[in-house]
């Protein structure tokens, strides 16, 4: 895609087509226009296009008479939690999180720490597109305050949650992907600190991806054999700006990014039983889980601004969604690799018993993505088919279209930015699971 993405919560596009330093300076104008008065925090993951992006979006914020908190290369969730402890009114991120090298992107938080919810994203939206700036005269304008160490409050809020003593018994030895990413800053020094043995690959965040940057199993086949050829007890695999953590068992098998989740609710629920939150298109292993525990399993619409939602209105203890990304009320309101080392760990060091082993304990399901061209009204207009040739046990239209039964599911949702359908199927073993993506694809084409 050339064109310019904007979503509720930022935007993203090509660096030197779509994006470049006029729309940062235009979009983070509009945004500034929005905040009350305070300090705002900037950073940026580890792509090369980064560095001159984060020099006009200080310069767009210094020129409406912010303070700039320059955090320059720090995590995304990092960022959610420097807000709230510098007492910011909003932060900028940098990244196109697991988009290729030649993307870029802007993500907006405000004071809450989270990515701005929908409304405050139109907001934004309708002020960009209106030009709208807060320019200062000379004598008002901002200044940029270098933070030094911009990780130390999210260590800090990390090692009191897990079993700091426990871990550091077990002395793990763990392999950590960053891949030139953002994560390696924060995550060989959370790994040090558990009494980890780390090695790290792609340390230097330069953004020179050794692989492709979305954490999935066929962009990791290298990391895999790395696992094989050593003896590690686990592999953790971060997306570029470290709020989603894919897992590799002590055997170098890619167990995924939403074992992330359901290994974080399971640590989570065995401390404190409460409701947790996933969205609609997380595995239903979360809700067995949180079934054997006796509480609630709520489903949001996708997207981590919705799932803060949810986490809030019910008072959650947890919460996140299956694309590796947790989130804990406790330390932030974002999705957060960090965390999801954190409580793997945590929960092994409890289990004492290696991953391939633990997971055994759980329900079993497979879960299989595809897609397939055809528009929003398209899909629309299949509803029926898809409803007669399925049967499904219930059929919602809240976040695309999603069809249940007992032990299975279907979710359709169309792009926003292209015209085709993405599904996304579970049932309990690989067979089921193809043959209702089968089916569904078949009544889409009919």
């Amino acid at each position: 895609m050339s064109s310019l993405i904007i979503s509720v919560s930022g935007l993203r596009g090509i660096v030197g087509q779509s994006l470049h330093p006029a729309v940062a300076v235009d979009y983070v104008a509009a945004y500034a226009s929005q905040l009350p008065e305070g300090a705002v925090v900037v950073a940026r993951d580890g792509r090369a296009s980064g560095r001159y992006l984060s020099d006009a979006v200080k310069a767009a914020l210094v020129a409406s008479g912010r303070l700039v908190l320059d955090c320059d290369v720090t995590a995304t969730p990092t960022v959610g939690v420097a807000i709230r402890h510098w007492k910011a009114v909003g932060g900028i991120q940098i990244s196109a999180s697991h988009n290729p090298s030649e993307y870029n992107g802007i993500k907006l938080f405000n004071a809450e720490g989270r990515v701005i919810p929908a409304s405050e994203g139109a907001a934004v939206k309708e002020a960009y597109q209106r030009r709208k700036t807060a320019w200062v005269p000379y004598d008002r304008l901002g200044r940029v305050e270098i933070i030094e160490d911009p990780h130390d409050a999210h260590l800090e809020s990390l090692l009191k949650i897990v079993d700091v003593a426990a871990i550091r018994q077990r002395a793990f030895s763990v392999l950590l992907d960053s891949n030139h990413g953002a994560g390696s800053r924060l995550g060989r020094r959370l790994l040090e600190s558990l009494g980890c043995r780390v090695t790290v690959l792609g340390d230097q965040p330069d953004g020179e991806f050794e692989h492709p940057p979305e954490p999935l199993a066929e962009n990791l086949r290298e990391v895999s054999a790395d696992m094989e050829r050593a003896a590690y007890d686990i592999g953790f695999v971060q997306d570029p700006d470290a709020d989603r953590l894919a897992i590799l068992d002590e055997r170098g098998r890619y167990i995924g990014e939403e074992w992330t989740l359901s290994l974080c609710i399971a640590r989570r629920l065995s401390q404190q039983p409460g409701t947790v939150v996933i969205n609609g298109a997380s595995s239903s292993v979360n809700e067995a889980i949180a079934a054997g525990y006796g509480v609630q399993c709520l489903r949001s619409s996708v997207g981590e601004a919705h799932v803060v939602d949810l986490i809030r209105r019910s008072h959650a203890v947890f919460g996140g969604e299956g694309n590796g990304g947790p989130i804990d009320p406790r330390i932030g309101w974002t999705r957060d690799s960090f965390l999801g080392i954190a409580m793997v760990l945590d929960l092994l060091a409890a289990e004492n018993r290696p991953l391939s082993n633990l997971l055994n304990d759980f329900p079993q399901s497979q879960m299989i993505k595809s897609k397939t061209t055809m528009t929003a009204e398209e899909l629309s207009d299949s509803i029926e088919r898809l409803k007669e040739r399925l049967q499904p046990d219930s059929l919602t239209e809240t976040d695309g279209v999603r069809l249940a039964w007992k032990n299975r599911w279907l979710l359709l949702r169309a792009s926003n930015t292209e015209p085709i359908v993405r599904l996304i199927a579970e049932a309990p073993d690989a067979p089921s699971v193809q043959g209702l993506m089968d089916e569904a694809l078949a009544a889409l084409r009919r």
